[in-house]
């Protein structure tokens, strides 16, 4: 074995005289299989199963039990007509375990083994049900020994079991740490099953030939609840039909059952899983004799017999589509030539039969090379191998995988005939009508939690999210509101129409929105909301939403209460207890029924919502969510769990090519170490909340999970942040390189030649009087005065208001430039360490690094290169590993992760292995020296997207550049010619196809990109469909669809455009989209 697997070598015999006792071992004259005479050696020699250097004893586990309790493997007594089940000879020493409550009769030995490539340190164990397989406690499980074989690292384990109808187990990989305790570092995804057969006796083997599964596999996204319940749900109203029981075989003499079992997440109704292969209970390979596998809840699955004369052999897996008459393959569990079965229940001694029947209307084998079933340990072809051989091969292996497309836009652009101002949670279903009638199979929206903090256009901000649980009341569909067998207020409708008429805007106008549905619905629940609080089903939801809908009210009451959400100025109140929140909440107070409207509000919000998903599944169109990375500090999870928030903090990303600054989010960043304490509850319930209405989730900012951009709360913009976690740079660090100039790297660098570059001699020597001190020991140098040292003093400097223009402009220069200054470091100390210092992003391009004498610019520019770009990734990878898989064990829905800018070298293999999709933007390039993704090469788990609500869309990217726009008209489209100066819908058409026709899971076209495909909706100035500049820290998000959904439901060219390239592109079937237009 190659030591740097990480695991001890093959275990070898204790001593001479066992190694001799078992090269004399006989069963019926003919020698156990070399391999399996090793493995048995080690596992006598380490007293139980074949365990390396297995973790210690299960708690309970007998005297002498292998790690995690497996037990040594007894050496039976001889038995008369043995089929060649494992039985050693008199010679051998007995080496039985002592009593014990699972010591029955028969003892059945459990040869495990699955292919895995482990890294060094690594090695995979093995855990399951009951005590002796440490009851999936890898901590007491089986650590496993390997082996090559081939290109393969294959880990096994011998374990020596009390006979019971079935065995439940799985694999990890994990490794010690330096205290010796087994760390678990991946679990597999699923948990396995095998079935014993009753007719196994004292001594016998089952050989578990097991492919390892987790979300790796690219197919896995297709078990996720947006497939599963949703997109490729099956036919038929009500929970599935119960599968059958699978036909199982007893051991046979000089036979052995083989077990086949396979998954095929993208089967279509009618259709079903066969093997074929080179032996007779196979069919030799002719497609009308192959054996049909019965369908469980773990795959499919059949078996057949076989003599140990014809191993080994291969085969393959095929799907074959039924036709209308019998299908002429074998039944459920074929059985082997030879002779039948011992013992009561045997099955037949038949080989698949054949029927005269028509034959199946397809047949669709697996491709590459065949698969090899062979005994066992490089055994040979006698007695000794296994009675049983289960082979779990994992996945059907498809060259082509499901490929599918939707839209993408935020519910506030949503336009209808019924939306007042904005577009409301109802309004989605029209846009499910509309994909499903052009084949698209998903929506995606950006949040709708609530955003209200400031009271004002700013809260038009939907990643600012005021509480992870709340609705947003603007999404609130009025007319929707009367109770059930009721009617609106008398007057309220009257009063909806209106607004509806005079908030029909190009734009949001999200004050009048919110001022508007604010006061309509406080009079419809004045007028009867009180009833459906008093209904059961409210009832219901209320103790099920109790933990975060109680908080809110309260926090929006006080809000509303103080004029602010700072929630950390409210006094005796910023610190929130059980009894405050019943005091404020509780009835008899005058103010209650506010507390109840509120709930009422949300009440409503949620049923809506669920509505909306529950259309849109029974259409199959699956809705996306969006989880945030941040929260606002003025927020009810601040408020109510400071210890999980980093509140002097804020959460940002380092600057790029958008933005040089970089960008401050002003969210606070994440204690994960107190998070973890409790196993990131407040993920996990914001998750699941989040599952009630999406069946899937893109993850914003996916990078943020590695690593976090970190900035200091008295910064205005991102540049002097640095990543949490990371490995700072030491003081020991930096003097033993020869750099002790600590206060010149940390502090402002301003001399009197910058000032006159950045403002001129006039202006230079005013800014210098007003806003900095001149140090009396180094004349020529300043700094700044206590009350503009931070990005944040200095942000705030503004001209009076009603100064003429060129004093305002003259004010912006100025503040522009000291910003500058503030930010000419080279270092930022911590702030809670003061011996670890981070280098400032581009430190290369300030004038502080470049008056450095030659010697401290090579080192601080290598140090430079070693934080950003190698030192952390170790760290990064481990931090993700730990937080990730929380998101993802939450729920089921599908999820994807923006995983876009200054992106870690350990985030790709990260998401590939935890089976995320990313997220590929053709002007945003992912690989060096390439100005543009070329869709053609984006991979399997990937959402090709030609643009997002972060970029200019299609039309108004392709616009705003000419010199861009010659080089992507000619690199990436093919264009002959001069390009057009405009986004006409023959360019917006070829981009959509190139993105339809790549290999990628999911191509999401955002809604502006899907109107330039029609000339008739291309009148509105394109950068009129700019959702988001991430540029302005107060960007006000406004855009609104040019047209309503209605009429795109109509536009019967623009559906049939849709449909051709979704259909030529191999997105959509031609089968799902006939039924579905006749709906419209």
């Amino acid at each position: 074995m190659d030591q740097s697997r990480g695991g001890g070598g093959a275990p070898q015999p204790a001593d001479a005289a066992l190694a001799a006792a078992l090269a004399s071992a006989r069963l019926g004259g003919s020698p156990l299989p070399a391999g399996l005479m090793d493995l048995m050696a080690g596992a006598m020699a380490a007293g139980g199963a074949l365990a390396g250097a297995g973790p210690g004893p299960a708690q309970g586990a007998v005297p002498g039990a292998a790690a995690g309790g497996a037990l040594p493997l007894a050496a039976p007594a001889p038995s008369a007509g043995g089929r060649g089940g494992m039985m050693l000879g008199p010679s051998v020493p007995q080496y039985r375990a002592p009593p014990s409550s699972l010591d029955k009769e028969r003892r059945i030995h459990l040869h495990f083994r699955v292919s895995f490539l482990t890294k060094w340190g690594q090695s995979v164990s093995l855990s399951g049900s009951g005590a002796l397989l440490g009851n999936f406690d890898f901590s007491r499980g089986v650590e496993m020994s390997c082996r090559h074989d081939r290109e393969d690292l294959v880990w096994e384990a011998l374990v020596s079991l009390p006979w019971q109808p079935e065995y439940k187990y799985r694999y990890a990989v994990v490794h010690r740490d330096e205290d010796g305790n087994v760390v678990t570092e991946k679990e597999e995804t699923i948990t396995r099953r095998v079935v014993l057969p009753e007719q196994l006796e004292n001594g016998d083997v089952v050989d578990l030939s097991d492919s390892w599964v987790d979300r790796s596999y690219p197919g896995s996204i297709l078990a996720t609840a947006a497939f599963t319940k949703v997109i490729r749900r099956r036919s038929g109203d009500g929970a599935p039909a119960p599968c059958p029981a699978v036909p199982r075989l007893a051991p046979a003499i000089a036979e052995a059952i083989v077990r086949f079992k396979v998954n095929d997440l993208m089967l279509e109704d009618g259709e079903i899983i066969c093997v074929t292969g080179a032996v007779p209970q196979l069919g030799t390979w002719q497609t009308d004799h192959m054996l049909q596998l019965t369908p469980t809840d773990e795959g499919w699955e059949g078996e057949i017999r076989v003599p140990y004369a014809n191993f080994a052999f291969t085969y393959k897996y095929a799907v074959v589509t039924r036709g209308h008459g019998p299908t002429p393959v074998g039944g459920g569990a074929g059985a082997g030539a030879g002779a039948a079965g011992r013992g009561a229940g045997a099955a037949a001694a038949n080989g698949p039969t054949s029927s005269a029947a028509a034959p199946p209307t397809a047949i669709l084998h697996e491709v590459g090379e065949p698969r090899v079933a062979a005994l066992p340990l490089a055994g040979s072809a006698s007695a000794g191998a296994p009675s049983l051989i289960a082979r779990h091969d994992g996945f059907f292996r498809r060259d082509k995988l499901w490929r599918g497309a939707g839209v993408a836009l935020p519910v506030f652009s949503l336009r209808t005939r019924d939306s007042v101002g904005v577009g409301e949670f109802l309004d989605i279903k029209r846009l499910v009508d509309f994909a499903g009638a052009a084949g698209l199979r998903l929506i995606q929206i950006l949040p709708v939690n609530d955003t209200c903090v400031y009271g004002s256009w700013w809260d038009s901000y939907p990643y600012s999210t005021l509480s992870v649980h709340a609705l947003h009341p603007q999404y609130l569909a009025l007319g929707a509101c009367a109770e059930e067998g009721g009617a609106l207020p008398a007057g309220v409708a009257a009063q909806i129409d209106e607004a509806r008429q005079r908030l029909d805007l190009p734009d949001v106008d999200y004050e009048a929105v919110m001022e508007t549905k604010t006061r309509l619905a406080r009079a419809i629940f004045d007028a009867a909301g009180h009833k459906a609080l008093d209904t059961p089903a409210f009832k219901e939801w209320f103790e099920a939403s109790r933990s975060w809908l109680v908080p809110y009210a309260a926090f929006c009451f006080l809000r509303d209460l103080f004029g602010t959400a700072e929630h950390w100025r409210w006094g005796a109140m910023a610190a929130p207890t059980e009894e405050l929140l019943q005091r404020i909440t509780g009835p008899g107070q005058e103010w209650h029924p506010r507390i109840r409207c509120c709930y009422w509000v949300q009440w409503h919000l949620h049923r809506q919502l669920k509505e909306v998903s529950e259309y849109a599944a029974s259409r199959r169109v699956a809705l996306k969510g969006d989880l945030p990375i941040g929260v606002d500090k003025r927020s009810v999870d601040t408020w109510m769990q400071p210890r999980l928030f980093r509140m002097s903090k804020s959460t940002g990303a380092p600057p790029d090519v958008f933005d040089p600054n970089g960008q401050n989010w002003g969210f606070p960043t994440y204690d994960w170490e107190a998070m973890a304490e409790d196993g990131y509850a407040w993920w996990r319930s914001r998750l699941t909340h989040m599952a009630q209405y999406f069946h899937a989730y893109r993850i914003d900012h996916i990078l943020g999970f590695c690593r976090i951009w970190e900035v200091p709360g008295d910064c205005a913009t991102g540049l002097l942040g640095h990543f949490r976690p990371s490995n700072p740079i030491t003081r020991r660090e930096l003097e033993s390189r020869g750099v002790r100039s600590f206060e010149r790297l940390t502090q402002p660098y301003i001399r009197q030649p910058h000032l006159s570059k950045l403002f001129g001699p006039e202006l230079a020597a005013e800014v210098a009087a007003r806003y900095m001190v001149e140090d009396p020991a180094a004349p020529g140098s300043f700094h700044f005065r206590p009350q503009y040292e931070s990005e944040r003093a200095i942000s705030e400097i503004a001209a009076r208001e009603g100064s003429p223009d060129w004093l305002v402009a003259e004010v912006e220069a100025t503040r522009r430039g000291l910003l500058a200054l503030r930010q000419n470091v080279c270092l930022l100390r911590d702030e809670e360490d003061a011996d670890a210092f981070y280098p400032r992003f581009n430190l290369m391009g300030s004038t502080s690094y470049r008056d450095l004498d030659p010697s401290q610019r090579a080192v601080l520019a290598q140090l430079h290169e070693e934080y950003f770009f190698r030192r952390q990734d170790d760290l990064w990878r481990a931090h993700a590993l730990r937080t990730l898989p929380v998101l993802l064990g939450a729920t089921n829905m599908l999820v994807c992760g923006e995983d876009l800018g200054f992106v870690p070298a350990c985030l790709p293999p990260v998401m590939q292995e935890l089976g995320l999709i990313g997220l590929r933007i053709q002007r945003m390039a992912t690989q060096p020296g390439t100005e543009f993704n070329n869709p053609a090469g984006y991979p399997y788990l990937a959402v090709a997207s030609p643009s997002c609500h972060d970029v200019a869309p299609l039309r108004a990217w392709y616009e705003e550049d000419a010199d861009r726009r010659e080089r992507f008209y000619y690199s990436m489209l093919g264009g002959a010619g001069p390009p057009p100066a405009e986004c006409d819908p023959d360019i917006a058409k070829l981009v959509v196809s190139q993105h339809c026709n790549s290999p990628s899971a999911l191509c999401i076209l955002p809604v502006q990109d899907v109107l330039a495909l029609s000339k008739r909706y291309c009148g509105r100035p394109a950068r009129e469909e700019v959702i988001n500049d991430p540029t302005k820290s107060k960007h006000y998000w406004r855009y609104r669809m040019q047209v309503s959904v209605e009429e795109l439901l109509a536009d019967r060219q623009l559906l049939e455009l849709l449909q051709d390239t979704l259909l030529l592109s191999g997105r959509a079937r031609i089968s799902d989209l006939p039924e579905l237009l006749a709906g419209i």
